[in-house]
C-alpha cells in the first residue's frame, strides 16, 4: 500500500485499495430496487467519484478472520475495477485486480515481497505490536489473501510470478526504489514517458 500511494503522487493518479471494498459492500447491501438506480450512478467517471468520496487509509489492516467467499461481493467489486479500467488511469491494490485485468494491454502488474523480518518490523512500528502478535498478523493475513485469490482466480497463486509483468522485493529495493522500478516498467511496457521518471 505504501508503494502505491508514493506511485499515486509521483504519477498524479488516484489509487484504489479499500475504497473499492467499502462501495462493493455498501452496494450489495442494496434491496434490488435501489441497485439499478446506484448501477445507474456508476457510469463512467461517477464511479471514481463514488470511490473518491469515501475515506482513504494508509494503515495497515490485518485480518484476524478466516475466508469466506462472497460471490456477490466480489462481483461488485469486479464491476467496479472494469469500470476504473475503462475510465481512468489509476492504481488498483489487491482484490484480484491483476487477474481482473490480465487480458488488457495497458495494464502493468505488479507483485511486491518481502522477508518476513523485514515485514515484521514494519508492522511492529506500524501497529504498536509486539514481534509474536505481527508475525501473527503477516501469516492472518497472507492465509486469507491466498484463499481469496486462490477461490476467485480458479485455483492461482497470488505469490506466483508468472501472474504479474514485475516482482519487487521491497526490502532490497526500498520504497522509492519500487515506485522508480514500477515507472520503468510502465515506460517499457507501455511505450510512455513520465514526466517523474
Amino acid at each position: 500500500k505504501e508503494v502505491a500511494h508514493h506511485l499515486s503522487e509521483a504519477l498524479g493518479i488516484e489509487c484504489y485499495e479499500n475504497r473499492i471494498l467499502t462501495l462493493a459492500s455498501e452496494m450489495s447491501g442494496l434491496d434490488e430496487e435501489l441497485f439499478e438506480e446506484v448501477n445507474e450512478k456508476l457510469r463512467g467517471k461517477k464511479t471514481a467519484r463514488l470511490l473518491n468520496a469515501l475515506p482513504k487509509t494508509l494503515r495497515p489492516s490485518p485480518r484476524d478472520d478466516g475466508f469466506v467467499s462472497d460471490d456477490r461481493l466480489f462481483q461488485f467489486q469486479k464491476d467496479i475495477i472494469v469500470r476504473l479500467a475503462d475510465t481512468q488511469s489509476c492504481i488498483i491494490v489487491g482484490k484480484c485486480a491483476d487477474w481482473i485485468l490480465k487480458d488488457r494491454k495497458n495494464v502493468v502488474s505488479v507483485y511486491i515481497e518481502a522477508p518476513r523480518p523485514f515485514c515484521r518490523q514494519r508492522i511492529m512500528m506500524k501497529m504498536g505490536v509486539n514481534a509474536q502478535t505481527a508475525d501473527l498478523s503477516i501469516s492472518n493475513t497472507d492465509k486469507y489473501r491466498a484463499q481469496y485469490y486462490q477461490y476467485y482466480t480458479g485455483g492461482n497463486y497470488w505469490t506466483n510470478p508468472v501472474n504479474y509483468d514485475l516482482t519487487l522485493n521491497s526490502e532490497r529495493m526500498g520504497i522509492e526504489g519500487c515506485v522508480q522500478m514500477i515507472i520503468h516498467c510502465l515506460e517499457v511496457k507501455l511505450g510512455i514517458h513520465t514526466e517523474s521518471a
